[in-house]
């Protein structure tokens, strides 16, 4: 049985790695899904493809997630060609260099933290008020094991997801009462674009000290996230997920 039938699902920053495998996986489990992209409309329209050609519904829009008059149009396209948001997944993240504290610049560090946390704001001051109308609504933030465990050089990352896992406990907290739910998928390293920097030498290490002896894929943090998005996660609020094949236990 699809777990997501008659649901519409607004995914940020999913044209590649962890957002673009939940797109899919949400669209095989019957949602109607927009793959948000900032840049890469060939890969965002490639996801579309795949879902239609499989019998599901998905559109592109292009949207800087931290531009507050492209997320007021994403939205609005949103909910006139698919109809109203049911599902938020802030996926939306910003680059950093990764380098010691010591050779760390301000202004490189205060774009992290400011435009990771402005794609979330700004996505969420859009969908949130048509939620509150229907008193019902889902939002999963994707975060970072590193915003609990930090690693060297990371720490503009893991200051940036700290911020948005206590913005996600706070909007549960809040929403709670019309009904909406707010939770935090936290993926260990896993294997995509985004962490094609990481040393070979470095992820062995760390699968090898990870329980399940693997790094993750995107498919395993998608299926973190259908699971939290879907009615039989309908009592779960507030909770910071790691999904790190038990290197990162709570």
């Amino acid at each position: 049985m699809a777990l997501l039938s008659n649901k519409v699902a607004l995914i940020t920053g999913s044209s590649r790695g962890i957002g673009a495998a939940t797109a899919r996986l949400f669209a095989e489990n019957g949602a109607a899904v927009v793959v948000n992209y900032f840049a890469n409309s060939e890969a965002a329209n490639a996801i579309v493809k795949d879902i239609t050609q499989s019998g599901g519904k998905a559109i592109a829009i292009q949207a800087d997630a931290t531009n507050p008059d492209q997320v007021k149009e994403l939205v609005s396209r949103t909910t006139s060609e698919l109809g109203n948001i049911d599902i938020l997944v802030l996926n939306a993240s910003i680059s950093f260099p990764v380098v010691p504290f010591v050779e760390f610049n301000w202004e490189d560090f205060e774009l992290k933290l400011t435009q990771e946390l402005k794609a979330a704001f700004f996505s969420c001051k859009e969908v949130v008020p048509g939620m509150i109308d229907r008193k019902q609504g889902n939002i999963i933030a994707i975060s970072s094991g590193l915003s609990r465990d930090p690693g060297p050089g990371f720490i503009a990352h893991s200051t940036a997801k700290s911020g948005l896992d206590s913005f996600a406990k706070s909007l549960a907290m809040e929403l709670g009462p019309h009904g909406i739910r707010v939770n935090v998928i936290a993926p260990g390293l896993t294997v995509t674009d985004a962490t094609a920097f990481t040393p070979e030498e470095m992820k062995q290490m760390i699968a090898a000290h990870t329980p399940l002896r693997r790094l993750a894929q995107p498919e395993d943090i998608a299926g973190a996230i259908l699971l939290m998005a879907s009615d039989h996660s309908g009592f779960v609020s507030g909770t910071y997920t790691p999904v790190s094949g038990g290197i990162q236990m709570e």
